[in-house]
């Protein structure tokens, strides 16, 4: 059941289907951004950090105007996987999602920056690299440079993390 707030950010986790490492592939990356880009424009949202893993997509969004979670998630489930049908040529039914997503509505400060921080860790956390910096697919370098991390962040894991595990 979702709770929608009018106003609220949401922190939202979105898997593949059976862990399929689908976000491995750079296409795919680049297609998942291209996507995201027009369901924003269809379903208006303001997304203030992200991730992707391989296997799922880590998201900080604030519906805007009449979209709610639902169909911001729904239309980019969908469209991802149309355009990855004719990106890689599957004329067959295909389903490349679990059938939900987990989301959870951020309700402080304390809470907005211990989510902010998961998403950008979260690479560091599967092991995919080293330090967030070194993950391209993240907002991490966005939120360095606006001077919200301090260089070195993240090469261990951070004490507000501790026991958060959302997948």
């Amino acid at each position: 059941r979702r709770y929608y707030v009018p106003g609220a950010m949401y922190f939202i986790v979105a898997v593949t289907r059976d862990r399929r490492p689908i976000f491995a592939d750079e296409a795919n990356v680049d297609l998942l951004y291209r996507v995201l880009r027009r369901v924003r424009r269809i379903k208006p949202f303001t997304l203030f950090a992200h991730s992707f893993i391989p296997d799922h997509v880590n998201l900080l969004l604030k519906p805007t105007g009449e979209a709610n979670i639902s169909g911001i998630m729904l239309s980019l489930k969908r469209s991802f996987t149309l355009a990855y049908k004719r990106l890689h040529g599957i004329e067959t039914s295909l389903s490349l999602w679990q059938p939900r997503f987990w989301d959870h509505v951020i309700r402080d400060e304390d809470d907005l920056k211990r989510h902010v921080d998961y998403i950008h860790y979260n690479p560091v956390k599967h092991g995919l690299v080293e330090c967030p910096e070194d993950h391209a697919h993240s907002s991490y370098r966005y939120w360095f440079d606006q001077g919200y991390y301090e260089l070195g962040w993240g090469h261990s894991e951070p004490q507000n993390l501790k026991g958060m595990d959302f997948e």
